[in-house]
């Protein structure tokens, strides 16, 4: 895979060097023409560039502001949750509120039961096959 890549390197680094060196030949016998000369000139296309590039001037400045604040709004609000979650975590907001311990349901006791049950029968059954 390697040397294939170094292969298609080194050929299309040639090629643009072949390419170079023929736009220089022609520049030296002065072949190419300046076809890029407006022949007519029109100023009111001269007002229309020069307002658009006002107006993205102002487009880009309101987006700059827009993407700074709103940075800013997401860092503060980052850094109050950061503390909210911090304080929670230092008070011990576990099964606790407000010092009293939250309610466990009915269902959940009566699986817990269940489950304390089924570990005391296999305990016995195991003690009983070892002896």
């Amino acid at each position: 895979m390697m040397y294939l890549s170094l292969i298609l390197f080194f050929t299309s680094l040639i090629s643009i060097i072949f390419m170079i060196g023929r736009k220089m030949a022609k520049l030296e016998h002065e072949q190419i023409l300046n076809h890029r000369e407006i022949i007519f000139d029109l100023p009111y296309v001269k007002e229309i560039r020069h307002i658009t590039v006002k107006n993205i001037r102002k487009m880009g400045h309101a987006g700059l502001v827009y993407t700074l604040r709103s940075y800013i709004r997401t860092v503060s609000f980052l850094k109050y949750r950061y503390e909210e979650i911090k304080i929670k975590i230092k008070n011990g907001s576990r099964n606790q509120a407000n010092g009293q311990k939250k309610e466990i349901s009915k269902f959940l006791k009566t699986v817990g039961d269940y489950k304390s049950k089924i570990r005391e029968i296999t305990h016995r059954i195991k003690k009983e096959e070892d002896l």
